[in-house]
């Protein structure tokens, strides 16, 4: 078992103390000198890729081996590839059982966070084994469960799955884990983060104990020292860059706005700096929304994304956004990892994140692949420890950008503006409570005191006559000498 003497901040912030313990697996040029099957490498090449990267360069010969695997790697590295291309052939590979009945029961089983994830993870799945017959399925909540269940017993080989929908379909008996020879647990500490920690050690539970397990992670604290523990055996350990570590070719640069200034900013580099297609980051899901309407309101073509909206309206979302129908989409952090869109030229944190390795995850969704990218940060007051914390973890200082002057100047009028409104709502407030306040409450008190008085009439009426029977025939006995008075008027 892996055990490390690290302290929990050392693991997080200087990982690569912990490389140096790692094994040294020799980097190949080409995917051609991996012991892929050619249908594999046919499907690689149709892709357009030649060249694995680091992470995939180390960590597909152990797989390959059927060595458990512990692997560290930020986003934007190639993971889902260093998993994918292993599991597809070793399950292509395999002799088919041909006395076996009934339908092909799951073999290998992936974990990931998010939905969006599980979407990706299944589509490289799809590509990279277009020319076999295995056959695959994401299972993920915010959907009904029909058609995942559907194809689980028409029968897949590879299950792609977020620990929630997959542990409810468990408990009603609509998944079979007993035959998976291959566990991957894809961004582990984000699962952790978001307490799925006994939810994937249930599932583990139900597989068998006799099989290949390999765990990615962006980072290294202790939870995932201990997790790695409890479920792999005498496992290669790989990493290809620390965790503070931000892509080089993402130029990053931070604005010192305050928050009135934030949204003007926004619109003005939206305009002027020739952004093709951008991620906007927020910190709740309340301001993405708030932010996307804003942007529509000034001529911007933005959607939102967020753990709040409904499954097919996040999947649209993400598609209109690949398309490049809208250019501009505004996310919170749960969709920092689970969004693999190509030629993303800037990401823009209009809130800084409180922790300061979502940061690096944000920015990661620009630059990849070899590509050039630009991150842009909004600071405002209250946001300076966030990006301290941020600059102490990545290690290097981001570049500080002064305002336009323009900026400043709209941005003051639009507070100006707003002072007024709210001056002019409190005078108005005044003028209602010094004038027409006085003859609106004795109705209000009245209003009251008649519905306070209603109840004790009823309760003296329903008292002196002895009970309900003699209220009603006091209450029609009552009704008589109104009558004859109305028929007196009358005359």
């Amino acid at each position: 078992m892996f055990q490390s003497d690290l302290g929990e901040e050392a693991q997080t912030t200087h990982l690569a103390v912990t490389i140096a313990r790692f094994e040294e697996i020799p980097l190949l040029l080409h995917f051609s000198s991996l012991d892929l099957s050619q249908r594999i490498l046919d499907a690689i090449a149709q892709e357009g890729y030649d060249t694995p990267t680091p992470i995939q360069a180390q960590a597909i010969p152990p797989a390959l081996a059927g060595r458990d695997l512990l692997g560290c790697a930020q986003t934007g590295t190639g993971k889902t590839a260093a998993f994918a291309l292993p599991i597809l052939h070793r399950l292509s590979s395999a002799p088919v059982d041909k006395s076996r009945r009934g339908p092909v029961t799951p073999r290998a089983l992936v974990l990931s966070p998010t939905r969006e994830l599980a979407n990706q993870i299944e589509g490289s799945f799809k590509v990279y084994g277009q020319y076999t017959k295995l056959r695959q399925t994401a299972i993920y909540g915010g959907v009904s469960q029909f058609h995942q269940v559907r194809h689980l017993q028409r029968g897949v080989d590879i299950i792609v799955a977020t620990p929630g929908r997959l542990l409810d379909l468990m408990e009603q008996r609509l998944v079979d884990l007993r035959n998976i020879e291959i566990f991957v647990l894809d961004e582990a500490d984000r699962m952790l983060d978001m307490g799925f920690i006994q939810p994937i050690r249930s599932i583990a539970k139900a597989m068998p104990a006799k099989r290949q397990t390999l765990l990615f992670s962006a980072t290294m604290p202790r939870s995932i020292m201990h997790l790695a523990d409890s479920l792999l055996h005498d496992p290669v350990k790989v990493s290809v860059a620390p965790v503070a570590s931000t892509a080089a070719l993402i130029e990053q640069s931070v604005y010192m706005a305050p928050r009135e200034a934030k949204l003007p900013l926004l619109e003005h580099l939206l305009a002027k700096h020739g952004v093709e297609r951008a991620l906007i980051f927020t910190r709740t899901k309340f301001g993405a929304d708030k932010l996307t309407r804003k942007l529509i309101h000034a001529g911007v073509k933005a959607l939102a994304i967020h753990g709040n909206k409904a499954q097919n309206q996040r999947q649209r979302a993400l598609e209109s956004f690949r398309s490049g129908k809208s250019r501009v989409l505004v996310a919170t952090d749960v969709a920092a990892r689970g969004i693999d869109v190509d030629s993303i030229t800037h990401v823009f944190n209009f809130d800084l994140p409180n922790d300061p390795e979502a940061y690096v995850h944000r920015i990661g969704r620009t630059g990849r692949a070899g590509a050039t990218g630009i991150a842009i940060s909004f600071c405002d007051g209250s946001e300076r420890n966030h990006l301290r914390a941020i600059e102490r973890l990545t290690g290097k200082r981001i570049e500080a950008m002064s305002v336009p002057e323009d900026v400043r100047s709209a941005s003051r009028t639009t507070e100006n503006r707003t002072d007024e409104n709210r001056d002019g709502e409190n005078r108005n407030g005044q003028k209602r409570s010094e004038g027409g306040g006085s003859s609106a409450k004795p109705k209000r008190s009245r209003s009251r005191s008649n519905n306070a008085e209603a109840p004790a009439q009823h309760q003296r009426r329903k008292k002196s006559s002895g009970g309900a029977p003699a209220f009603h025939g006091k209450k029609r006995n009552a009704a008589k000498p109104r009558a004859a008075r109305r028929s007196d008027r009358r005359k």
